[in-house]
């Protein structure tokens, strides 16, 4: 499973930062960084969660 970001629509607000912060970042110039390429079994909830929270709708997972 991968988290894949619609940038059309992010707006870099943070919120998947602050649910994972170790699967996502965000950069100086406000871009987002999924830093996990594929989703690890154990971080499921916590990728669903972000995908879940994100304001745009711009995460989701596949």
């Amino acid at each position: 499973m991968k988290i894949i970001v619609d940038f059309d629509r992010c707006e870099a607000n943070g919120v998947c930062v602050g649910i994972a912060p170790d699967m996502f970042e965000l950069d100086d110039d406000d871009q987002l960084h999924v830093l996990e390429g594929d989703v690890a079994a154990d971080r499921v909830a916590d990728a669903e969660e972000a995908v879940a929270q994100c304001p745009k709708a711009a995460l989701r997972l596949a």
